[in-house]
């Protein structure tokens, strides 16, 4: 049982049900969730690339990072957003979807890899910042970070194959 009565309510309320009666809410929604991970994917990805040491070298890494991770975090706060309001439709059905569960599970993932280069690799950042080639630690960062949204887009893709 667990958590199922609490994902009964969820989609009982008024905005979920709106959300899986009405023809064009539930469309809408998923486009912006859709263009929002555009975003966040395609801003991180910079980042990663540059990590990585295959682009943007003529560029300081803090510096790239200054340009592009905020708009990483609006669209973020708004494909969280969005997606919270597509869950809430179904949500006793995603949350025993296997993809949706991984989606979840590797949004995690991305997480902590962010949160330990910021930790670890970040702190040292102004020593090799301005290096074509940052260190072996950055490059794993950025290779894990692209990996694991690479990963977070398929399985969100597969979401919706895979829903009935």
């Amino acid at each position: 049982m667990g958590l199922d009565p609490s994902l009964q309510w969820l989609q009982a309320t008024s905005i979920a049900t709106a959300i899986r009666e009405n023809e064009i809410l539930f469309p809408w929604i998923e486009s912006l969730h859709v263009l929002a991970i555009v975003l966040v994917v395609g801003t991180i990805s910079i980042v990663d690339l540059r990590l990585i040491g295959v682009a943007s070298l003529d560029r300081p890494v803090n510096r790239l990072m200054g340009d592009v991770l905020p708009y990483t975090w609006g669209a973020f706060v708004v494909a969280a957003t969005t997606g919270s309001l597509l869950f809430s439709s179904d949500a006793m059905t995603y949350a025993h979807n296997s993809y949706f569960l991984a989606k979840m599970v590797l949004l995690g993932l991305a997480g902590i890899n962010m949160t330990a280069f910021h930790l670890f690799i970040g702190r040292d950042i102004e020593r090799w910042n301005a290096q074509t080639q940052p260190p072996l630690a950055a490059k794993a960062a950025g290779a894990v970070s692209l990996g694991l949204w690479i990963s977070v887009v398929a399985c969100g893709r597969w979401i919706g194959f895979t829903i009935h």
